[in-house]
């Protein structure tokens, strides 16, 4: 039995739509209150809060030009990435599905990478964030790589006789 075709375009709207607007914020955020999240990007790459193990140490970035260009660097994938999402979201409200997924998809997968690649593999694996009492950030890119991998999954749910072999991304 697959989901009816409206309620599978409309569901995929809202919780991309949802996605949209959570990285439009956090964008936002980081625009607007620059010097919050600089600070945590900061002390993430110079490594200053971990437990300091000098066979790690060396992969610390302390110079605060490369570190404000890995920030800004950030906050304009969140950028894009929400402007993709948000072209996503009024695909799939047009009903155009197979553009709506390629672009859904695109946008969640910035995300992901964001989230994923970015902030629990460098951030949390490689600059040893998880040893941060104060600048660990981990916990919260595992909520939105969950949330971004949910609300792909289900914009590639069949949709029943709308799937068609020109639906693929």
């Amino acid at each position: 039995m697959t989901t009816p075709p409206r309620t599978l375009s409309l569901t995929a709207t809202l919780l991309t739509a949802s996605v949209a607007l959570y990285m439009a914020l956090v964008a936002l955020g980081n625009i607007t209150d620059f010097g919050t999240n600089q600070q945590f990007v900061r002390h993430v790459l110079a490594m200053d809060t971990t437990f300091r193990d000098e066979d790690l140490m060396w992969r610390a970035i302390t110079n605060e030009g490369l570190q404000d260009a890995a920030y800004v660097a950030i906050i304009v994938w969140e950028t894009v990435a929400a402007l993709v999402l948000g072209y996503g979201t009024w695909l799939w409200a047009r009903r155009d599905q197979p553009r709506a997924r390629r672009f859904s998809t695109y946008g969640l997968l910035m995300v992901m990478l964001l989230f994923g690649a970015g902030f629990i593999a460098i951030g949390g694996e490689w600059f040893a964030m998880w040893q941060s009492e104060d600048w660990n950030g981990l916990d919260a890119a595992i909520r939105v790589f969950v949330f971004s991998g949910v609300v792909l999954l289900v914009n590639h749910l069949p949709s029943g006789a709308s799937e068609q072999a020109g639906d693929a991304i």
